[in-house]
C-alpha cells in the first residue's frame, strides 16, 4: 500500500506531517476550478476535491488524498485572487464581516472506496482600514490563497472570531483527514 497526496500545496504537506504522515508520492492534478453557475459554496468545494482525487492516476494498491479550500461570503465564492485589485476587493468584502472557510477532503481507498468530508469554519474579520489592506496586499501573502488571506501568517491578526477547524482554514482539516485516512487503511497511531 502506498499513499498519494493529490496536491502540490506545501501547507497540506506540512499539515499531514502533524499526523505523522509522509506521502509516498505527490501528484498535482490539473483540473478546471471555475465554479458552476449558481453553485453553492459547499457543493463547489466538494466537487473540486472529488475532481482532484479522480484526476490522479492511481495504482491498485494506492490510497489517494485530495482536498480543496474555499472562502464564502453568503453564496459568493472567493477563490484565489486574480491580481492585487481582486485581492483588495476580497479583503474589503471580508472586513468587519463573518464568512465561512470550507475545506473538503476526499480519500480513495486501495479498493476504490471514496469517502469525503467537508469542514465548515466560521470566521469574522475585524474592520480593516485602507492602509492595512494596502500593506497586506503589498506583503504578497494573500496571492494564491482562497479568500485572499493566509491565516497562518499576517492575516491571523485580522481574525476576531473563529469557530471550527484552524487547520481547515490553512488547507486541510486534520480531524476529518485523520478519520478518512484511517478508514481508507492508512496506519495511524
Amino acid at each position: 500500500m502506498t499513499f498519494v497526496l493529490a496536491s502540490s500545496s506545501p501547507r497540506r504537506l506540512e499539515l499531514l506531517a502533524r499526523l505523522g504522515i509522509v506521502p509516498d508520492r505527490i501528484a498535482a492534478p490539473e483540473i478546471d476550478e471555475a465554479p458552476l453557475k449558481a453553485e453553492p459554496p459547499r457543493a463547489y468545494v466538494l466537487r473540486i476535491a472529488l475532481a482532484k482525487a479522480a484526476a490522479i492516476d492511481r495504482a491498485a494498491d494506492e490510497i489517494v488524498l485530495a482536498g480543496d479550500t474555499t472562502v464564502a461570503v453568503g453564496r459568493r465564492i472567493l477563490g484565489k485572487p486574480a491580481d492585487e485589485a481582486d485581492l483588495r476587493r476580497m479583503l474589503a468584502l471580508l472586513s468587519g464581516r463573518r464568512h465561512h472557510c470550507l475545506s473538503a477532503v476526499v480519500a480513495i481507498a486501495a479498493d476504490g472506496t471514496v469517502r469525503h468530508r467537508v469542514s465548515d469554519t466560521i470566521l469574522a474579520f475585524r474592520p480593516l482600514g485602507p492602509a492595512e489592506i494596502d500593506a497586506y496586499v503589498a506583503s504578497g501573502e494573500g496571492m494564491g490563497k482562497a479568500g485572499g488571506y493566509a491565516i497562518q501568517g499576517r492575516a491571523e491578526a485580522f481574525v476576531r472570531f473563529m469557530a471550527g477547524s484552524h487547520s481547515g482554514v490553512v488547507g486541510l482539516p486534520l480531524a476529518e483527514t485523520r478519520a478518512l485516512l484511517k478508514a481508507a487503511g492508512v496506519p495511524l497511531a
